[in-house]
């Protein structure tokens, strides 16, 4: 599967260690940065990074993504920004799990300084093993409605330009 994978600088260390775990598994992965530890090295801001990977994950050049921050509060807030984008923030497994096969979250949000490495490698591990039901699953019909939320808001932002 292609994964993208970005962080802060905050998020660095998990990140690095979640990119191998990734490849490992056989994942191709495509990091988007931060690309070194430390603040005069790694001037990058987390919603620069959830950006440019929520804008690759809607183009459809990734089928999931993960993105690291201090929480993972930020990233995933500036991931569902872009439209077509469902990033969730997830601290344990069955959240994890359930912004899968509930939610189809294509996006999943860590913090490196709530989750350590050997607990996200267990989140992202269920992520990526959990799979949304398509038309069978109970929360379809509640997953349309987030779609359609989201092309209802696109359009009347695209209407409001013209």
């Amino acid at each position: 599967m292609s994964i993208a994978i970005g962080s802060d600088e905050a998020g660095f260390h998990l990140k690095e260690v979640l990119r191998a775990f990734l490849v490992e598994l056989g994942h191709q992965v495509d990091d988007y940065g931060c690309f070194s530890a430390g603040a005069v090295d790694c001037a990058v801001d987390y919603p620069d990074v959830a950006e440019q990977v929520a804008l690759a994950i809607a183009a459809g050049r990734h089928a999931r993504a993960v993105l690291v921050c201090g929480t993972g509060i930020g990233m995933a807030i500036t991931a569902n920004k872009v439209p077509g984008v469902r990033a969730a923030q997830a601290h344990d497994t069955y959240s994890a799990e359930r912004a899968r096969k509930s939610n189809d979250a294509q996006i999943l949000a860590l913090g490196a300084r709530v989750v350590g490495p050997e607990l996200a490698k267990s989140i992202v591990r269920v992520w990526l093993d959990a799979e949304f039901g398509g038309e069978a699953s109970p929360s379809y019909r509640k997953v349309r409605k987030i779609i359609t939320i989201d092309r209802r808001y696109r359009e009347l932002a695209g209407a409001s330009r013209a």
